[in-house]
């Protein structure tokens, strides 16, 4: 009987990293930063929650052997200006490059950093905040269950 194989959540993984490299970063604009896998409900100037990076999961290719999934993974930065959520964007993504672990094996960039405006959508009023986003592509490890 062949083994189960399973990947783990790479989307989780990549905000952990995320999450625990920035809190030793010096740089002003990581300071105070928020790492989450959900949009804030209310991105609002006046709510005091920037800088805030959000990471999302948007696609899964499992190789055919199932040795490896790929996931493409969205990091968009919310900040006070666009000059800040694009440096923390370059940092973000190039922590993310570097890292090797037991979810996520290697990263490469794929996207961006790419500037915008956090404007309304699908009916939802934006908050017209400075962004950044890119992608990258990981390699998930596989693991048996």
């Amino acid at each position: 009987m062949k083994p189960l194989v399973i990947f783990a959540d790479a989307q989780a993984a990549a905000a952990g990293v995320l999450r625990t490299a920035l809190a030793g970063r010096s740089e002003p604009y990581a300071a105070g930063v928020t790492v989450g896998t959900r949009v804030p409900g209310d991105r609002s100037p006046e709510i005091p929650h920037l800088p805030y990076v959000l990471v999302r999961k948007d696609t899964d290719l499992p190789h055919s052997s199932m040795a490896n999934t790929r996931a493409t993974l969205r990091v968009t930065v919310w900040h006070t200006d666009a000059d800040q959520a694009h440096d923390l964007a370059q940092l973000c993504q190039g922590l993310l490059i570097v890292h090797s672990g037991p979810v996520i094996r290697g990263v490469r960039p794929a996207t961006g950093p790419l500037a915008a405006v956090d404007d309304t959508s699908r009916g939802t009023p934006g908050s017209d905040i400075d962004l950044s986003t890119f992608t990258v592509l990981a390699n998930v490890r596989p693991a048996t269950a």
